[in-house]
């Protein structure tokens, strides 16, 4: 199971990164749970601040129900020992105002709603459009 993070700011923007991997602009997270994950909601958090150094109290839960849940394929990585294999990934939204991602090399930028959707897909409509629910 993996987790992701669609973060949005001003209704009209989302945060993509460049997957160094497998070299695609993504939203962040898609990473596999920790043992020091409490909750799914806690690592979305810790992805999203690890894949684009932002501050996790810049950020605020805008629904706890997840925006999206995935299955798909992912390739194998024979350098990182990884072989063909499936992930089933959990996505909750996030805001953010006036928050820039940190430096170094995050790849990590924001994109208007209309190129972020079409760089990685339609669940990122969800990011600015579901109201926000938290709690």
């Amino acid at each position: 199971m993996t987790v992701g993070a669609l973060l949005a700011r001003g209704g009209c923007e989302a945060l993509l990164i460049e997957h160094r991997a497998y070299g695609i602009t993504l939203q962040p997270g898609g990473g596999h749970l920790e043992p020091t994950d409490t909750t799914l909601i806690d690592a979305a958090v810790r992805k999203l601040s690890e894949e684009t150094r932002l501050d996790p109290a810049a950020v605020s839960l805008a629904d706890s129900v997840p925006a999206y849940v995935e299955y798909g394929r992912v390739p194998a990585r024979p350098t990182k020992g990884e072989p063909d294999h499936y992930h089933l990934d959990i996505g909750f939204v996030f805001t953010a105002d006036h928050t820039d991602p940190g430096s170094g090399g995050t790849g990590a930028a924001w994109y208007l709603l209309a190129d972020a959707k079409r760089l990685v897909g339609h669940c990122i409509a969800r990011a600015v459009s579901r109201p926000a629910r938290a709690g």
